[in-house]
């Protein structure tokens, strides 16, 4: 018995791949391995083992000298007949960026065979078995992508519960040069930011080039100051022809506070059964200007109201203005600190109508001591008129 195993690989299927893909990476394992010579003697043990079979067949596959990275350990195969073909998956990913070119993964294989087979007279035979390890190199082929990189991301008038401008700077740092290229832009999963632009033409863009990018997003109201996350894709013609979507990455959004607007004014008084002015000062609490605010009052029992907007105009952020209202109350409204409904109607960077939260403007009905006043001089009056009538009848008993 002569000859030993004899294996060779190769990747299956397609080996091109494109950068920012996980791919599963399958590869035969094949034992071309031959018999030279078989003992056919009547007096010659059968062996068991075949010397081209590998048994114990390990298989490991490494990056080598390329940036792709092996996520799989090393396979256990076992064993490997002559003539007989084993095949096994990797699991390898494709790093974004990924220069195009060809590259070389190391295939270790680590097996064991028959040697050789000693008969001892008739009835013993010892085996003798030689550990092999070899490296194969398996070759694959990375196409060439384009790959946006952000270089830059800026926001606009960019607060909660207003719209604004999102101004990029992307650059293509890939291995192919882009054309006809739109940049989309799309929400991340429930993020506040909702671009109100989804996609954007920009042309040609070549390796290494840089250009810039406006978009429209609107920011929900319930989005505190932060940093918000929004998807970016790129999509272009390569120099095959085909349409091909890069990778989709996530970029953070700079968002401000909302406009917040406070009442900064103690609560005024109003006597009961009274009219009066009141002046109600407001102030901007947020990060950006509210442009043409108007503010309005809510009038409840026992408020009434002729006269309930005021005009506050332009309110840059901590900067405040007065209204004036003019209120009613009623005579028998209860003496007590009363908290009237307000809210200030304004308009953003963009001139996008928004209105303020509700705010409560608190009024204190006091005792009106005009008409208590008015009651003793009508008593008096009244006391006096009795006093005079009553000596003017006596007076004239007395006649």
């Amino acid at each position: 018995m002569t000859g030993g195993p004899e294996l060779q690989a190769a990747v299956a299927g397609s080996n091109e791949f494109i950068p920012g893909e996980e791919v599963v990476l399958k590869v035969n394992i094949e034992n071309r391995g031959l018999i030279d010579m078989k003992f056919v003697q009547s007096t010659i043990i059968s062996r068991e083992d075949l010397p081209n079979t590998a048994k114990l067949v390990r298989a490991g596959l490494s990056p080598g000298d390329s940036p792709l990275i092996v996520k799989s350990d090393p396979q256990m195969i076992g064993e490997i007949g002559g003539g007989k073909t084993v095949q096994v998956a990797y699991s390898v990913k494709v790093p974004t960026g990924t220069p195009a070119g060809r590259y070389t993964l190391p295939l270790n294989l680590d097996y064991t065979y028959l040697s050789t087979a000693e008969q001892y007279g008739q009835d013993a035979i010892q085996y003798t078995y030689r550990e092999v390890n070899r490296t194969i190199p398996l070759l694959v082929e990375i196409e060439p992508r384009a790959h946006l990189n952000v270089v830059s991301v800026t926001g606009d008038s960019l607060n909660a519960g207003t719209q604004g401008y999102l101004d990029l700077k992307i650059a293509n740092d890939g291995s192919e040069d882009v054309r006809n290229a739109v940049i989309q832009i799309t929400r991340n999963g429930a993020s506040p930011v909702v671009p109100t632009d989804s996609s954007l033409f920009v042309g040609d863009l070549p390796m290494g080039g840089t250009m810039d990018a406006r978009f429209k997003v609107s920011v929900s109201r319930e989005a505190g100051a932060g940093t918000y996350p929004l998807d970016l894709g790129l999509r272009y013609t390569d120099w095959e022809g085909d349409t091909v979507d890069t990778e989709v990455i996530t970029i953070g959004v700079p968002v401000g506070g909302k406009i917040e607007f406070v009442v900064a004014s103690p609560p005024d008084e109003v006597r009961a059964g009274s009219k009066k002015v009141i002046e109600v000062e407001y102030r901007n609490e947020g990060s950006t200007v509210a442009r043409d605010a108007q503010a309005r009052i809510s009038e409840v029992d026992p408020f009434t109201s002729s006269d309930d907007t005021a005009y506050l105009g332009d309110l840059e952020p901590g900067q405040a203005a007065t209204a004036r209202y003019e209120v009613s109350v009623d005579q028998g409204a209860t003496l007590k600190e009363y908290g009237l409904d307000s809210e200030i109607r304004y308009r953003d960077a963009l001139d996008n109508s928004a209105i303020s939260d509700t705010l409560k403007v608190r009024v204190r009905v006091v005792e009106n001591d005009v008409i208590p006043l008015i009651a003793g001089i009508l008593l008096i009056i009244l006391a006096a008129g009795g006093a005079a009538y009553y000596m003017l009848v006596w007076r004239k008993k007395k006649e």
